[in-house]
């Protein structure tokens, strides 16, 4: 269908929280609550979160008895998000703001307060979320993919990408880097308006809703390490739309798959770049998807029933509405599978 012979898809959101947060945040806490246990005055942990970092931070300092503290965007995370750290116990503040606006707010916070912050700036996080290229070695019998496709928000999951990589190369344990791609939602993509400009210049930008709300970041705090591993990855930055992005989530559910809309940020750019012939239909792929697709059933309920804006849905498939009667039903599903065939 897209020309490409070898692809696979990364589930990192089969996790506790449903995310790929998960393998950075259970390093952090542990180590916090190593801290405490030495004397070290930490009054509590606190993130700003576009909804999957506050659910990950929130359960594992849940179960560490750490007091956790999650400044969200008001509106701006799905309902699925919201509700685990609430259940977790956090303290949930919805600041009226964007996430870049609850960075700035939460740096200022933990710096002051002895309160320890959790966000992807923190070295710790990324030592955790590395593990997952030394996961996709080992689940390709030690042998390195050529392609990597990763959806980019705040850009701690390129660094820590790469990281992974560089490590495996410097112990021997590998021989060649693969090529990164990181993708952006073309609403907030201060990273591919860099890229477009050989990285020379780089200006945060005021990041507009996007249905991929996790990576809706204007200023990530990672952007200097995220450019440095792409330069050393032969590193490509693409962009999708609204629509793109809603279409190519939607494609891949039809295949078996549950995305969030971030993967579908990855498979749209995979799309464009094989049609383009930038990824050759030999290649080894890899999709990383962050997410479980069940933390934003409200973005597929309104892909199928046509509400999501700028968005022409192509693969619509709603229940159909029957009276119990069997002659109505049998013509219904004949129908179907005569279309099928």
């Amino acid at each position: 269908m897209i020309g490409i012979e070898g692809l696979w898809i990364k589930q990192c959101g089969n996790a506790h929280t449903g995310s790929f947060k998960d393998l950075g945040m259970t390093v952090l806490v542990s180590m916090v609550k190593q801290m405490i246990a030495e004397g070290r005055q930490i009054r509590g942990v606190a993130c700003a979160s576009t909804g999957d970092t506050s659910a990950s931070l929130a359960a594992y300092c849940a179960a560490a008895g750490i007091p956790a503290i999650v400044f969200l965007p008001k509106d701006k995370v799905s309902t699925a998000q919201l509700i685990q750290p609430i259940a977790n116990g956090a303290l949930t503040l919805s600041l009226n703001t964007d996430f870049d606006g609850c960075m700035e707010i939460v740096q200022e916070i933990c710096s002051e307060n002895n309160i320890y912050l959790a966000n992807s700036m923190n070295s710790l996080r990324i030592e955790g979320q590395k593990t997952v290229s030394i996961e996709l070695v080992q689940q390709f019998d030690w042998e390195v993919p050529d392609v990597i496709i990763i959806p980019g928000g705040n850009l701690g999951n390129i660094s820590a990408l790469g990281k992974g990589f560089l490590l495996m190369k410097e112990l021997g344990m590998i021989k060649k880097l693969p090529r990164i791609v990181c993708v952006q939602a073309a609403k907030a993509n201060p990273l591919y308006r860099s890229y477009l400009k050989g990285f020379k210049e780089y200006h945060p930008i005021k990041a507009k809703k996007t249905l991929a709300n996790a990576i809706q970041i204007g200023n990530p705090v990672s952007i200097n390490k995220a450019i440095k591993i792409l330069k050393k990855f032969d590193g490509l930055v693409e962009q999708a739309t609204e629509d793109e992005l809603a279409n190519a989530a939607a494609l891949a559910d039809t295949t078996g798959l549950f995305n969030c809309p971030h993967t579908g940020v990855a498979l749209a750019a995979l799309f464009k770049l094989a049609k383009r012939k930038q990824i050759k239909k030999d290649e080894r792929i890899v999709i990383i998807s962050t997410a479980h697709g069940l933390k934003f059933t409200e973005f597929k309920i309104r892909y199928h029933e046509n509400k999501l804006e700028e968005v022409k849905p192509k693969h619509v498939n709603l229940p159909v509405e029957l009276p119990p009667e069997y002659k109505r039903v049998k013509e219904t599903i004949m129908k179907r599978l005569e279309i099928g065939t």
